[in-house]
C-alpha cells in the first residue's frame, strides 16, 4: 500500500480490527495456524503489520480472538435435561458424517497441538463445551461428566480426520445416546 492510499483511507480502529479478524479467520481456516504468518494476515486485511501486535498482541492472541468469536454448543445444551443425551448423540453423529462446516473447527483439528496455541485451544474447549455443560449438569462430578462428553466430541473429530466421514445410522445414534446417558449420569 503506498502513502497516497494510506492517506485516502480514514483511520478506523474497529474496521481495521474487523478486517484483521476476518482475514485471520479465513487464512487460519484455509492453511492452519502454523502455515499462516502475521505478514499474510496484514496483507489480506490491507493493514499495517504492526497493527496485529497493537490490537492482538501476537499471532496467537489474534487466533484466540478468532476462537472467541466462534459458536459454542449452546444450541445443543438448550432444551429439556431429559433430551440432552439424544441431542448430544445427534450432534456427534452429524460430526461423524461430514467435514466440520465451520472452517475454524477444521483448523483446530489440524493445529490444536501447536505449542503457541495449545493453551488457547484448551481454554476454548473448557469455556465452549466443558464449563457450560458442567454448569447445566450440576451435582457431583459435573466437571468429570462434562469432560467425558467433550472427549466424545473430540474423539469423533479425530476418528473422522483419520478414517474419513461415515454416514451415521439410526443404530449409531441410539448407541451414542446410550453412551451419553452413562456419561451424564450421577454415580
Amino acid at each position: 500500500m503506498d502513502n497516497l492510499q494510506m492517506e485516502a483511507r480514514p483511520r478506523d480502529r474497529a474496521a481495521t480490527r474487523g478486517r484483521l479478524l476476518a482475514a485471520a479467520r479465513s487464512l487460519f481456516a484455509e492453511h492452519g495456524y502454523e502455515h499462516v504468518t502475521v505478514r499474510m494476515i496484514a496483507a489480506a486485511a490491507d493493514a499495517n503489520i504492526a497493527l496485529v501486535g497493537r490490537y492482538f498482541g501476537s499471532k496467537a492472541g489474534l487466533f484466540g480472538e478468532v476462537l472467541a468469536g466462534e459458536p459454542t454448543i449452546s444450541k445443543v445444551l438448550a432444551g429439556d435435561r431429559a433430551g440432552l443425551p439424544r441431542r448430544l448423540a445427534e450432534h456427534t453423529a452429524r460430526r461423524m458424517h461430514a467435514d466440520p462446516e465451520n472452517p475454524i473447527l477444521r483448523c483446530l483439528e489440524r493445529s490444536a497441538g501447536h505449542p503457541e496455541i495449545q493453551h488457547l485451544v484448551h481454554g476454548r474447549v473448557r469455556t465452549a463445551v466443558v464449563d457450560p455443560l458442567a454448569e447445566l449438569l450440576g451435582g457431583p462430578d459435573a466437571q468429570a461428566r462434562a469432560r467425558l462428553v467433550a472427549a466424545m466430541f473430540l474423539g469423533v473429530g479425530a476418528l473422522r480426520r483419520h478414517l474419513g466421514p461415515e454416514e451415521p445410522t439410526t443404530a449409531d445414534i441410539e448407541r451414542l445416546t446410550a453412551v451419553f446417558e452413562v456419561c451424564l449420569a450421577e454415580h
